[in-house]
């Protein structure tokens, strides 16, 4: 066995040891809504919270907006050249706390945002 092979298990087993003790090493918040400016804002209360509590923040990071589109026939009849077009905007904000504490996860779980804001979290 080389020295890079041994060198490489050994790291793995301590990944293995921090996640079985149940250390969080990043919370992951994943932000989507409708409009944009409510979704700005509720992003600034999580950054808000997250800092009150001496928390690392990366972020928040803007993703792709999700368009679907809709064509709809004006007449239930006869113009088919009739038509009209709907979309439906999803806006989306990254935000990564590195380390979190307790304090911090239970901060951002009492917290209270606006209707029309989804919010994934995921711990990694």
């Amino acid at each position: 066995m080389t020295m890079a092979t041994t060198s490489k298990k050994t790291a793995t087993k301590a990944k293995e040891t921090k996640t079985a003790v149940g250390e969080i090493n990043k919370l992951r918040i994943r932000v989507r809504a409708y409009e944009h400016k409510i979704l700005d804002s509720s992003v600034k209360q999580i950054i808000d919270t997250a800092l009150r509590f001496d928390a690392k923040v990366v972020g928040p990071i803007p993703l792709p907006t999700e368009i679907k589109k809709y064509t709809v026939n004006r007449s239930s009849f006869v113009f088919k050249d009739a038509r009209e077009q709907f979309e439906m905007r999803t806006h989306k904000r990254v935000i990564d706390i590195l380390n979190p504490s307790a304090k911090v996860v239970e901060a951002l779980t009492n917290l209270s945002l606006p209707s029309g804001v989804n919010i994934d979290v995921k711990m990694m």
